[in-house]
């Protein structure tokens, strides 16, 4: 059964704001809808902006602390879940702090003295999200902070270990450091493709990691750019998760699922050499809010269910039951209680 500290996650904890805009605030800071990206030069004006100028919301995110929290919620156990990701010394680092403690998660932030909390801007346009990622912070993760024995010790009590493709591009070696504990002691790791800039820019450092991954999470597009930068010439996303779970494993405890979500069409899951298909629970246009969070918020759902042993029917169920509720409300924001059969 799921116990106090199961699932470990480890990533960029940034503070979202997240704000309906129109298609000229985009084309003024060349933003691409259903993307995410981290923030260059160009876009650092694109934050005061969206505060002074739209009605936005702040929401302690990040996309694997919002994976977590989603888990927290969804197994109302507290302390289930526990996360690891650097902040700066400030309001925001405050209110991440607060909102998480809120949520149930047993936090252990590293506390960066010079570096602001990192944000990321949410602009939301007919419901479809674009992420634009500051990291500040975020970025400052250091695997000294992981080695502590305070925090070790997280990593110890763990059964289950998340991490999103986004933290390769800031501590590969913690990654590292804990899947390879995982391995060794036959626990389950589990990872994120992400966003297509990962599968292209951090190939060598995902390529790294992918042996321990004994779950892949991704979605359609970042699945067709992880075949594209790995020569595999094709576009069909089923023959793609195939490819995925068949990849060399560093460990034979476990074998590698592979799980693509195709936002309306079904959910793809390859194992054992074979493909099944899933449908998703279908959401009216006029009821969808934004789609902020759903990735995650599916992960956080699936994840629940892996916690607690159950078969891959349920925790495809949870999954896309998590990602609906969130569509329908602003951010990575859910109900006081899950009611999820």
């Amino acid at each position: 059964m799921a116990h106090e500290g199961i699932l470990l996650g480890m990533g960029n904890p940034l503070l979202d704001i997240s704000a309906v805009v129109d298609n000229q605030f985009l084309d003024k800071y060349d933003i691409k809808l259903n993307n995410a990206i981290l923030a260059e030069e160009k876009h650092l004006p694109m934050y005061d902006e969206m505060a002074s100028k739209y009605d936005v919301e702040f929401i302690a995110g990040g996309a694997t602390q919002n994976s977590i929290k989603v888990t927290q919620w969804m197994l109302q156990i507290p302390g289930s879940t526990s996360y690891m990701g650097c902040i700066g010394k400030d309001k925001f680092g405050e209110e991440m702090k607060k909102n998480s403690q809120a949520a149930g998660v047993n936090v252990h932030y590293y506390e960066d003295e010079a570096a602001p909390t990192g944000t990321c801007a949410v602009c939301v346009v007919g419901g479809e999200r674009s992420l634009i990622a500051n990291l500040s912070a975020a970025n400052c993760y250091k695997s000294e902070h992981l080695r502590r024995p305070e925090n070790w010790a997280l990593v110890e009590k763990a059964k289950y270990f998340y991490i999103a493709g986004f933290f390769l591009t800031v501590s590969p070696e913690s990654i590292l450091l804990v899947a390879e504990h995982a391995a060794a002691k036959n626990k389950v790791f589990t990872i994120n493709l992400s966003a297509p800039f990962i599968c292209e820019f951090f190939k060598d450092a995902q390529e790294k990691v992918f042996p321990y991954a004994d779950y892949v999470f991704g979605n359609e597009t970042e699945a067709r750019t992880f075949s594209r930068v790995h020569g595999w010439e094709t576009e069909d996303v089923q023959e793609i998760a195939l490819k995925i779970s068949q990849l060399p494993k560093a460990s034979g405890a476990h074998k590698r699922i592979t799980v693509i979500t195709q936002g309306a069409d079904p959910v793809v899951i390859a194992e054992d050499g074979k493909v099944k298909l899933f449908p998703v629970i279908l959401l009216p246009k006029e009821k969808l809010v934004d789609t902020n969070g759903a990735g995650d918020a599916f992960v956080g759902g699936f994840l629940s269910q892996i916690v607690q042993e159950k078969p891959m029917e349920d925790c495809v169920k949870a999954g896309c039951y998590a990602a609906n509720v969130i569509i329908q409300r602003s951010g990575c924001t859910y109900p006081e209680k899950p009611d999820f059969e």
